[in-house]
This record gives C-alpha cells, sequence and structure tokens, in this order.
C-alpha cells in the first residue's frame, strides 16, 4: 500500500499528516533538516534556543484554529501557556499601544489613542468574527472546478439572507482596500494598523483587501500563548502526535525529485540520501518555485535556473538573534513588541521584537534570555548585492543589525549593554536553512481576495502553507493543512487508500 508522502515538515505540512494519519491513512514525511517547524522552528546555539521566523502564537482560544487542529488530529493539549497582552506596539512619537487580546481592555485602550477610530474598530471585530467563521465552510479557494464553485455561490447566497443589511458594505471591502475604512480615524491609528498589517497581511491599509485585513488585525483576540521551548515547540507536539497515530517522519532527507509512475497512478520521490519511495499522493510543504524543481515530467524540464521572488512585492525578513543577561527586565515585562522608527515601513525602520519568557528555562542559560528581532526587507537586492559586490554586502548587513539594536533599545533600554550573543540572518540564509527559493517568507501581500495559490496542483499533487488559503500565520497554515486533508481524502476511495477515521470537526465539502 503506497502511503501520502508529505514532502516538508512545515506547520500545515504535518497538520495535514498528522490528521491524514488520524483517518486511517498510510503517511510519510520528509524533511531536509534535523527539526521540524521550518519557518516556524526554534534553533539552538551556544545555549540559547531562537526562534527562527514566526514568534506568535495565536488562534489557540477555543473554537479558534488551534482548538480546531487538536480536536482534529485527538491531540490532548498545545502544553500552551496563554499571555495578555499579545504585543505592545511603540509609536514613532513615544506611545505605546498595548493589543489587549481582553475585549475590554483592548476598547480602553484603543479609545485613549483614538476615540474616533472606533467605528472602525467595530467595524474589524465585526467582520472578523464573521470571516473566521466562513474560513472554516468555505470550499477550496480559489474554486477549482464546477463544483466547488457552485458550492461557493450557495455559501454566498446563505449569508446574504442572513446579514442582507451587510451585503453592499461586504461587497465593497471585498473589491477595496482597508484604507478607505480608516478615514475618520488619526494619523497614529493609521500607522498603527498599518503596522500591524505589515506583520499579518504583508502590506499596509492603502493596499491590503480590507476583508483579509479585518481577519489578519484580529489576531489578538483569537488566543495568542508562549510555548515552552519556542515556537518550535508546535511543530515537534505534531511530529510526535504524527507517528502516536501511525505516521513515520523522516529527518535529514533532502527530496530531490518527484517522478510519475509509468504505467499507473502514484509518484516515486527520491531524496539526496539515496531513499526512493513510491507514493499515492504528494503533499508540497514548499513554495512554487521549490516544487516545480522537483516535479519531473517528460514533457516538461524542471526548473534549473535561481529562483526569483514570486511576485515584486514578496517579503522575506533580515533577523538578529540576540543573547541577552536579563538584568532589569521586570518579571511581567512583555514578550512581543513592534517599534516603528519611522516610514515606509520595513526595512529597518520597523521591527518586531520577541523576548523568551523568564520562565522558560529551555529557551536559555539562567539569567539569560533568547530575543528574536526581525524587519520585513526585499530579497532581490540582497542576493544581487552578494553576487556582485560582497564587501557592500556585509556593510548592508551592519547597517540592518545597528538599525535593529536602535529598535531594541526602544522596547527594552539599556538591552546593547546586555547582548552577550549577535547573531544576524540576511535572506541568503532563510534561504540556505529552509531551503525556500529566494528566502521568501510570510505569504503573498493581501491585495486582492486571489491572491492565493491553489491547494491542488494536479490529479494527486497538492500544496500547504502560506500560500494557500486561508494565508499567513500559524493559525492559518495550520487549517490550510487540515483543508488540503480533506481534499486528500475525497481522492482516497479511487486511489485505493483506506480510511478509517475522518478528521473531526469537518471545514468544507471538499470535492
Amino acid at each position: 500500500m503506497k502511503p501520502v508522502v508529505v514532502v516538508g515538515a512545515g506547520i500545515g505540512g504535518l497538520v495535514a499528516a498528522a490528521s491524514l494519519a488520524r483517518a486511517g491513512v498510510p503517511v510519510v514525511v520528509l524533511e531536509a533538516h534535523i527539526y521540524p517547524g521550518g519557518c516556524a522552528g526554534t534553533f539552538y546555539h551556544q545555549g540559547y534556543r531562537f526562534d527562527a521566523g514566526a514568534t506568535l502564537a495565536g488562534g489557540f482560544a477555543a473554537g479558534e484554529p488551534m482548538d480546531r487542529v487538536a480536536r482534529a488530529i485527538g491531540l490532548e493539549s498545545w502544553n500552551a501557556r496563554p499571555t495578555d497582552p499579545a504585543m505592545v506596539v511603540h509609536l514613532p512619537d513615544g506611545r505605546q499601544v498595548r493589543r489587549w487580546g481582553d475585549p475590554a481592555r483592548w476598547q480602553a485602550e484603543r479609545l485613549k489613542l483614538d476615540p474616533k477610530a472606533e467605528g472602525f474598530w467595530h467595524w474589524q471585530e465585526r467582520t472578523a468574527d464573521q470571516l473566521w467563521q466562513a474560513a472554516q465552510q468555505l470550499p477550496p479557494w480559489p474554486p477549482q472546478s464546477p463544483r466547488q464553485a457552485w458550492r461557493l455561490a450557495g455559501l454566498a447566497a446563505s449569508t446574504a439572507s442572513r446579514h442582507p443589511a451587510a451585503l453592499p458594505g461586504m461587497a465593497l471591502d471585498a473589491i477595496l482596500p482597508v484604507g478607505r475604512r480608516l478615514a475618520p480615524a488619526s494619523e497614529r491609528t493609521r500607522l498603527l494598523v498599518d503596522a500591524q498589517l505589515m506583520i499579518s497581511a504583508q502590506t499596509t491599509a492603502a493596499h491590503a483587501n480590507a476583508l483579509y485585513a479585518a481577519a489578519a488585525l484580529d489576531l489578538p483576540r483569537r488566543g495568542v500563548v508562549h510555548l515552552p521551548g519556542g515556537m518550535g515547540a508546535l511543530a515537534r507536539t505534531l511530529a510526535d502526535q504524527l507517528t502516536r497515530l501511525g505516521g513515520t517522519i523522516h529527518y535529514r532527507q533532502r527530496v530531490t525529485s518527484v517522478h510519475p509512475l509509468s504505467g499507473q497512478a502514484g509518484f516515486r520521490i527520491e531524496t539526496a540520501k539515496g531513499m526512493s519511495l513510491q507514493a499515492s499522493q504528494v503533499i508540497f510543504n514548499l513554495p512554487s518555485a521549490n516544487i516545480h524543481r522537483l516535479l519531473v515530467d517528460a514533457n516538461r524540464p524542471r526548473r534549473s535556473e535561481p529562483a526569483d521572488p514570486p511576485a515584486p512585492d514578496a517579503w522575506s525578513a533580515f533577523c538578529l538573534y540576540l543573547g541577552v543577561e536579563d538584568g532589569g527586565i521586570a518579571l511581567d515585562f512583555p514578550s512581543h513588541h513592534q517599534v516603528i522608527l519611522g516610514e515606509p515601513l520595513g526595512e529597518g525602520n520597523s521591527a518586531f521584537l520577541s523576548l523568551s519568557p523568564v520562565w522558560d528555562s529551555a529557551r536559555a542559560p539562567s539569567g539569560h534570555r533568547a530575543v528574536t528581532l526581525s524587519t520585513h526587507t526585499l530579497p532581490q537586492a540582497w542576493s544581487d548585492l552578494h553576487r556582485r559586490d560582497p564587501a557592500a554586502f556585509t556593510g548592508r548587513v551592519e547597517r540592518y543589525t545597528e538599525r535593529l539594536l536602535q529598535a531594541a533599545e526602544v522596547a527594552i533600554p539599556g538591552i546593547r549593554s546586555q547582548v552577550r550573543l549577535q547573531l544576524p540572518a540576511t535572506p541568503l540564509t532563510f534561504e540556505r536553512f529552509t531551503l525556500r527559493a529566494g528566502g521568501w517568507v510570510g505569504g503573498y501581500p493581501q491585495t486582492h481576495l486571489l491572491r492565493y495559490e491553489p491547494a491542488r496542483l494536479a490529479q494527486g499533487q497538492y500544496r500547504v502553507g502560506d500560500s494557500i488559503f486561508p494565508g499567513q500565520s500559524t493559525a492559518a497554515v495550520a487549517l490550510g493543512g487540515l483543508r488540503v486533508a480533506q481534499l486528500v481524502l475525497a481522492e482516497a476511495a479511487p486511489s485505493g487508500l483506506p480510511v478509517g477515521l475522518a478528521p473531526a470537526p469537518p471545514l468544507m465539502e471538499a470535492a
């Protein structure tokens, strides 16, 4: 019996694999690295455990995506600790805005900042509630078959009948940027929203689709937690659950090619270490450029040239990992900070800082903390400079390092004197360690509702990750993993796969 093979042990791939394993499907995961998680992994260096990319875990409240994932794969607990506020946003004028998950505290906080923006926040929360629910009911998005399109039309008609008064506004929000909703708000609120959208939608209010923006701004309300040991604990928990459910995961097995089987359904998958196995279906936890490099087709040569970013506005990240002494940092000091130094956002003008909790002794030596700082950056300039002028590349690393240290000083005054370890990471670093072509991370900037790649590539081939609906964040990627598992199960009977207990609760009609 040929298994389903998942290429890559990121969050989406692991969720899909565990969901299929619980349904009685044989599953094998092949991971190039020595640990799972991908961009949501945690790496060890000189006594510190640093979150490599993603640092904020949301969607863990009851009924939210990570709770649904746990129930779908039979997981009793994530072993996570709730935290509130989710983050502190530092504006250039010195104001600090706490993004509380508690509704009353968040309303009080935003009223202090800008009473004129209250209508915007009421719209955002009301719309987000509707959208997060819809995201768990939609058929595959974008639709890839007449039946899926028909199912989508029926869902839209049902929603319109329940909320007729909201229909005109939502229709406009579906095609226009969220900036139009901010007209009465102050410049401070506009900057706050822009900064929050940069980390949750990869673009600002002038460009972010209004419906997606409403949901993306809602992450602090959806249950932000700390995971003991760092973000990588999420992937390790999923990997452990996968093996308990009968699935298999192989590390240090970088897939080099995927071949269609001659004369029969399925694929042959080969790795750099000589492993070769057959699969009934393949799920790629990779960007499209990586997928195209692996697929072998007699009618189409594999792509071998260096891949450009998937779009000119697609971001990577410059990160700075710091090992610091924690002297003087209050025990209840918030762990996540967004610092705005100037505009345009990104490229060192804005940064996100995450500090390991004082109680998490696995993250750092006694009396120390692990810190991850990141800023959005366009990857092409880094690769061009590295190839053309290595000295200038080194100078750019130094400038970005200094800019992130300035941001760190805003969030934690005096932190420079406490730094004991300092590691910069460019988009080339992300490409080297995550193998994502071009070092692209974070998903597509959500400028319109069709800016997703289809989950189904071809018969027996699927993709998961931040490029499919519902997009970026660990919660969204995990939800996407569940959806893809159900698409795979829809093909299970024709492919001869055994199907036992289907993932529950169902998210959609898959066919």
